[in-house]
């Protein structure tokens, strides 16, 4: 009798679990997207992993400068474009990508990456990088707990920004 019961409660709790984790939910560091509209149908998205702060000195510590970074948690993060792009003055055709980033405490630099479905780390896709391109940094006003990729509509186009702890790292995208 005791069999009985305990096989499907067993069989319930490892399918339970499996669940859960295939939908993401257990991760600490949650899914998230930004996207932005070029106009004219062109449009621009961006699909990352957010991990927190939690106390943590992040640029030149877990996140060390001269390194390349999966710019993000978990999986790489995704830039899918529906037009051709000038990121940073380098063309980009419609297409989906991975990117990365070089941080540094004066600069940083995007690779925008032809390598896709991928996990974000060791990074050895050289041979896939489609660009490697210089980002602004600025500093934040105040410490930001969250990691965060976001749009700000500009001229004929978007900056990418990218914000965690104190410190902004962007780059002008347009459409071509």
């Amino acid at each position: 009798m005791r069999k009985r019961i305990l096989l499907p409660t067993l069989l319930t709790l490892v399918f339970t679990t499996a669940a859960f984790a295939q939908t993401g939910k257990s991760r600490p560091s949650p899914a998230a997207s930004a996207a932005c509209d070029l106009g004219g149908g062109k449009t621009i998205k961006t699909d990352y992993s957010s991990p927190r702060m939690k106390g943590r000195k992040i640029y030149g510590d877990l996140v060390p400068f001269g390194e390349v970074w999966r710019t993000g948690a978990n999986d790489a993060t995704t830039f899918v474009t529906s037009a051709d792009v000038v990121v940073g003055g380098k063309t980009i055709p419609a297409g989906s990508y991975t990117i990365f980033t070089v941080p540094a405490a004066d600069k940083w630099t995007l690779i925008v990456n032809k390598k896709t479905g991928e996990w974000g780390i060791p990074y050895k896709y050289e041979s896939d990088e489609l660009a490697r391109v210089d980002m602004k940094v600025s500093k934040l006003p105040s410490p930001l707990e969250n990691f965060t990729i976001a749009y700000g509509k500009a001229g004929n186009g978007c900056t990418l920004r990218i914000d965690w702890e104190t410190t902004r790292a962007s780059v002008d995208i347009a459409a071509k």
